[in-house]
């Protein structure tokens, strides 16, 4: 019997650990107008294991355009530093792939890479992130935040003296869209406009 009862519990843990996806709608009507019309008007939904909505995000319809950057190890060259790229909506608390906690509620995603010196080295193969920070306090679209407003500014929303953050890259070969476990990582792979992209929605970092 305790056979059973533990193999049960571990079938059930299993599976509480699988997600899928959907169609997510439209953008929350709780977005600033501004923000809000210039996202896709289709997201996509994550489910958890246990049937619940976890996590819901829209992308920009078109991609942020600028002058090629020189920085090194980053993908998304024109794309300008601090460009709004989406929002994303918690509807359960999350996790950063540092494992920093994400409470419930809505945040923008802006565009940055991570500074090269030695508190980052070997973090992603890439430098390029997804920066989170709370949408109630971030109302313009064409804002462009240097480095170290955007890290004031999703330090808001993790609380903490870090900020939160998701990996993304540039897909520039064998491009699948769609949403799908990567080794431990749950990653969605889409279209920026018309760049090809990969961010990863659920993960542990290794590092």
């Amino acid at each position: 019997m305790a056979k059973s009862v533990i193999g049960l519990f571990v079938a059930v843990a299993a599976a509480f650990s699988q997600y899928s996806a959907k169609p997510a709608g439209s953008p929350p009507s709780e977005l600033a107008p501004a923000i809000a019309s210039e996202l896709r008007q289709e997201g996509i939904q994550v489910i958890s294991g246990d049937g619940k909505v976890y996590c819901q995000v829209w992308l920009r319809a078109k991609a942020p355009q600028g002058p090629e950057t020189s920085e090194p190890n980053v993908m998304l060259k024109t794309v300008p530093h601090g460009a709004l790229l989406g929002v994303i909506h918690y509807a359960q608390a999350g996790k950063d792939r540092r494992g920093q906690p994400i409470k419930p509620g809505l945040y923008t995603l802006r565009f940055s890479y991570y500074p090269e010196d030695g508190a980052h080295m070997g973090v992603e193969p890439n430098r390029d992130f997804l920066i989170l920070s709370p949408a109630a306090e971030d109302t313009d679209p064409q804002a462009t935040p240097n480095f170290d407003q955007l890290m004031a500014m999703s330090r808001k929303a993790s609380g903490t003296n870090h900020p939160v953050s998701l990996p993304l890259w540039r897909v520039d070969s064998n491009f699948n869209e769609g949403f799908a476990q990567t080794g431990e990582d749950w990653v969605w792979s889409t279209k920026l406009g018309d760049i090809p992209v990969s961010i990863i929605l659920i993960g542990i970092n290794q590092h």
